[in-house]
């Protein structure tokens, strides 16, 4: 297997070490503790082709590949996972679901303002009823008798970048008789009349990262602003998902380096009983175990953006491998950053480290995208054909 990377995919890496070393590090306990939106260093990070890496240049976008995004990706995670999540909302679930379902007039209007760092992308999926059973939304969008527009009814929730984002991938039933056939993608315009954010939640982590409920009351939305074809809906989310399970992967990835680079270093200075508290054996054993896992983490996820950008000439699915590597990688994200804390002792106990951020930050990865518990069922059915 050839593990080396291209120029452009360093050069991306290459990009997003410096924005997170320089900008966004620094700044990251501010937004934690504030749970302000970095919209300044957001836009440095579009303007730099950070927002769009898979979006091609004619759509505002960087025109990268799968595996560019990840390492990317893990740069600014190691920095801040807030600003790594929005970057994952923006690429993966926004601007990837528009680049394979949207028509060239879609992609054009509401793809480029968002690859190019001008304004936030979101994707709304989740109801307050329906998390992990995605078919099971309320959200209604009704065809005009004349044809024209659909009127929509409901309410969407945990909505990453709801609070800021100018469009919005929305899914809403069209034909509740169908099931999660009768399922329908659109592009929502939040500044429309008809549409409202409700509070901002006040989250254990990523809190920088503004996360909100919707509401939609008769909101209208013009017939070209639907997505693929009425029903398509549900496949259009779950094949958008996959794409995102590879971001989070990443995004864990990040975080997980963080905290493992910081034990490490650590552990070479702290001293206990005269001696650095990396010569104890059960020191070591925390720093092989963090290191194993992860090394597997790092090489699950490149494989699965390898499996995605394969998929772009194939057409060959690569839910298992993206499924896989979010799966590990999360898991990986909370059990080094479990140990890191341990490691620091009351050190990673104190908001004076970044350790407790990392801690609180690292569990998300495992409920969004699909949780740990979805992540496995669709190995096993995929592994298996049972359903």
């Amino acid at each position: 297997m050839d593990f080396s990377f291209t120029e452009e995919q360093l050069m991306i890496q290459d990009v997003a070490r410096r924005i997170a070393q320089e900008k966004i590090a620094p700044t990251a306990e501010h937004f934690d503790r504030s749970g302000e939106f970095p919209s300044e260093n957001i836009r440095l990070m579009g303007e730099n082709g950070l927002m769009g890496i898979e979006v091609p240049a004619e759509y505002g976008g960087a025109g990268l590949d799968a595996v560019g995004y990840v390492l990317a990706m893990i740069e600014i995670a190691a920095a801040d996972c807030a600003h790594s999540t929005i970057m994952s909302v923006n690429n993966t679930l926004y601007c990837n679901g528009l680049l394979k379902h949207g028509s060239e007039e879609q992609k054009h209007r509401y793809v480029t303002p968002i690859a190019s760092g001008q304004a936030i992308g979101a994707y709304a999926l989740t109801e307050p009823q329906s998390g992990s059973d995605a078919s099971a939304m309320r959200c209604r969008a009704v065809l005009s008798a004349d044809g024209t527009h659909y009127v929509v009814n409901g309410k969407k929730s945990w909505i990453t970048s709801g609070p800021v984002a100018k469009y919005i991938m929305l899914f809403a039933m069209t034909d509740p008789s169908k099931g999660a056939k009768g399922i329908s993608a659109f592009i929502v315009d939040t500044e429309r009349e008809g549409f409202f954010r409700g509070k901002t939640e006040p989250k254990l982590g990523i809190r920088a990262s503004a996360t909100c409920e919707i509401e939609f009351v008769d909101y209208k939305i013009p017939v070209e602003d639907r997505i693929g074809p009425e029903g398509e809906g549900f496949k259009i989310a779950m094949s958008v998902l996959d794409a995102g399970r590879i971001g989070i992967a990443a995004q864990a990835v990040g975080l997980a380096r963080a905290a493992y680079e910081a034990s490490v270093a650590y552990a070479k200075e702290r001293k206990s009983f005269g001696q650095p508290i990396g010569t104890f054996q059960m020191i070591q054993a925390k720093i092989a175990d963090m290191k194993c896992r992860l090394d597997a983490a790092t090489l699950l996820t490149l494989r699965a953006a390898w499996a995605k950008d394969q998929s772009a000439k194939t057409g060959a699915r690569f839910s298992t491998e993206a499924s896989v590597a979010k799966l590990f990688a999360s898991e990986t994200a909370m059990f080094v950053t479990h140990q890191a804390v341990q490691i620091h002792g009351g050190m990673g106990y104190s908001k004076e480290m970044p350790l407790e951020r990392y801690f609180r930050d690292a569990k998300i990865t495992e409920i969004y995208e699909g949780t740990s518990e979805i992540q496995r069922l669709v190995i096993a059915r995929n592994e298996t054909g049972l359903r």
